[in-house]
């Protein structure tokens, strides 16, 4: 019989994040069944002046900070402090994204709360890192893909630089303080101490630039857009049919002589210049002329079903709104409904992983300002009269 009981229970995490990075990283862990306490400062952290607005609640705090619970103390004051460290003393981790030197500055770095608590795993992410000559400036995700390189490798070939559409380096440094994360707190089941971790949204973005980083070690040269295609693959991109794009995978020999079956000319497969991976991609434009003057023959639907009859991975490429309406979308559940009391009845893109005994879950909608403040400071020890000093 399947466990209900999530893999993080009994975990409890302070975080102290704004915007993407940290409350990614901390969503995740809730998710995974750790009781996530999102700290902010009186006036709220900036996501709540994003997006749809409803007073101090907005879609862009409830998109990233579900699951949570929220209190507010002010870390300038010495009681907010003091409440903070107090927590930190029975807290398993501790999540935080401010620039490099707030924390220390506030009396609130590693190895202050690590002396109050040793098995404390504490991580910090920032725009470059704890240490180097760019420690101290700001990070963003925008300029962090372009500091990283993503920026120059993104979009149609001599174009203007663009960056991803979605944040990846925020997110990707979150992910990867999730990863530093749990691989600490195994570290921590046999050692009983807990470690700092430091990462950053320049090293991630250049964490994901694998085989962008490939290219240019192996061969010394910078790698340049190349649009939808696959620097090392071709065909793989998308492709124009009669009435719009649709992507196709064929970048293997054998997917290449289906392919061009399919299309028609079984002769390509054979062709000096198509006939295997690497004379491919240096005849990328060429190839894809002679595919799309077939493809631009019928719709998408058509090629979409030949293709996919035939065994050859293709796609849409969707709007969102057509994403969260496919079928396979909904099938595995990927949308959940939550009610919020100012924003109303919202929707959330649910955990991607499935889990046989420790499912992911969303446990609860995001916290309103300050809405846990009470109810968190009292099971910590808090007197009442301690709290009037506080909220």
């Amino acid at each position: 019989m399947t466990s209900r009981r999530s893999a993080l229970e009994g975990i409890r995490v302070l975080e102290l994040g704004q915007v993407m990075a940290a409350p990614f990283c901390a969503m995740q862990l809730c998710d995974m069944g750790a009781d996530v306490i999102k700290v902010e400062p009186p006036e709220g952290e900036p996501t709540r002046q994003m997006g749809t607005r409803a007073g101090t609640d907005s879609t862009a705090f409830a998109a990233i900070n579900r699951g949570k619970r929220g209190i507010v103390l002010n870390l300038k004051s010495a009681g907010g402090r003091d409440a903070l460290i107090r927590l930190a003393a029975s807290a398993d981790i501790l999540v935080e994204n401010f620039r490099p030197g707030v924390m220390r500055q506030l009396g609130l770095d590693y190895q202050t709360l690590s002396d109050a608590n040793p098995r404390l795993i504490y991580a910090s992410i920032s725009g470059y890192g704890q240490t180097g000559p760019d420690a101290l400036k700001g990070g963003f995700d925008l300029v962090a893909q372009g500091a990283s390189g993503i920026m120059s490798v993104t979009g149609e070939p001599d174009g203007p630089p663009v960056k991803a559409g979605v944040p990846l380096a925020d997110l990707g440094a979150g992910l990867f303080a999730v990863a530093a994360i749990l691989a600490a707190l195994h570290h921590r089941h046999s050692t009983g101490r807990g470690q700092y971790i430091d990462t950053s949204l320049l090293e991630a973005g250049l964490a994901l630039s694998v085989w962008e980083s490939a290219e240019f070690f192996a061969g010394g040269e910078a790698p340049k857009a190349f649009g939808s295609a696959h620097r090392f693959l071709a065909p793989y991109q998308a492709i124009r049919c009669a009435d719009g794009y649709i992507t196709i995978g064929a970048g293997t020999d054998r997917l290449f002589a289906e392919l061009a079956r399919v299309l028609g000319h079984p002769e390509w497969a054979a062709m000096p210049e198509f006939s295997d991976t690497g004379v491919r991609v240096r005849n990328r434009g060429a190839l894809v002329e002679r595919i799309e003057a077939v493809t631009l023959k019928q719709p998408k639907a058509h090629w979409l079903t030949t293709f996919g009859a035939a065994g050859l991975a293709c796609g849409p490429i969707n709007t969102y709104a057509d994403a969260f309406a496919d079928p396979q979308v909904q099938a595995r559940q990927m949308v959940v409904d939550l009610d919020h009391p100012t924003l109303g009845s919202t929707r959330a893109v649910a955990p991607p992983m499935k889990m046989s005994e420790t499912p992911p879950a969303i446990s609860r909608r995001a916290p309103m300002l300050g809405e846990h403040t009470r109810e968190v400071l009292l099971e910590a020890g808090f007197s009442d009269n301690d709290l009037q000093g506080l909220m």
